[in-house]
């Protein structure tokens, strides 16, 4: 893994997770439920706490899309993530990672299915932007589909505004989605997995051979001489 990422031209990361808890201080379960009550007209979406699975399955439904219920739902998520952006609270490592990354040449790129909006805005309050700016690749509805991980969009479109080949750079992820992701992109992965067993486990039983319960693990990687 330090070999991984000390080689690395450019390191994509994903949002939620690897640089801040987006929901620390609004629950997805709520913003789920909300979705719901306000746009499940027919009880077509699923009872599900997590309001990304509620977005996806209203893109699959081809009612909600043509009527255009499903952007709308789209649309909404986008007002909560940002709101919840505000609230967010940053992954321990997680800037000192980004400041290091970027000091040392590194391209770097956010890769997520959280939108770009909401990205932005936690990055600029923590004075991150700067490295990210052209480089942040969040879910994107093209007029074909939703475009979410495991879809690799969000890495494909990373690869091409950061200029870095594909075999020259590394994503750290936190969910089988983000591995298979990078598998279909070609990209390394690094899992990230800091709440006990259970995230590391889902990560290996995915197929995950680099897996880290802390950021300072990555951080040493770059920077070995770094106090922590």
């Amino acid at each position: 893994m330090h070999a991984l990422v000390g080689s690395a031209k450019s390191v994509l990361l994903d949002f939620d997770g690897p640089v801040c808890d987006l929901f620390h201080s609004r629950r997805p379960g709520g913003i789920a439920a909300r979705l719901r009550c306000a746009y499940d007209m027919d009880g077509s979406l699923p009872p599900d706490d997590d309001p990304q699975t509620v977005l996806a399955a209203a893109f699959e439904n081809p009612a909600l899309v043509a009527d255009g219920t499903a952007l709308r739902i789209e649309q909404a998520l986008t007002r909560e993530e940002m709101t919840a952006a505000e609230g967010a609270y940053p992954t321990g490592y997680a800037d000192r990672l980004i400041r290091t990354l970027h000091a040392t040449g590194r391209g770097l790129a956010v890769t997520t299915n959280n939108s770009r909006e909401a990205v932005e805005r936690y990055l600029a309050a923590r004075d991150l932007l700067k490295p990210f700016e052209g480089h942040v690749h969040g879910r994107l509805y093209d007029g074909d589909g939703l475009r979410m991980k495991p879809d690799p969009d969000c890495l494909l479109r990373a690869l091409a505004s950061t200029g870095v080949a594909a075999q020259d750079s590394v994503m750290i992820g936190d969910a089988p989605r983000d591995l298979a992701a990078a598998r279909a992109a070609g990209v390394a992965f690094v899992g990230y997995a800091p709440h006990g067993k259970r995230k590391e486990r889902e990560l290996r039983e995915a197929g995950a051979a680099h897996i880290v319960s802390s950021l300072r693990e990555v951080l040493l990687a770059v920077d070995p001489c770094a106090h922590v």
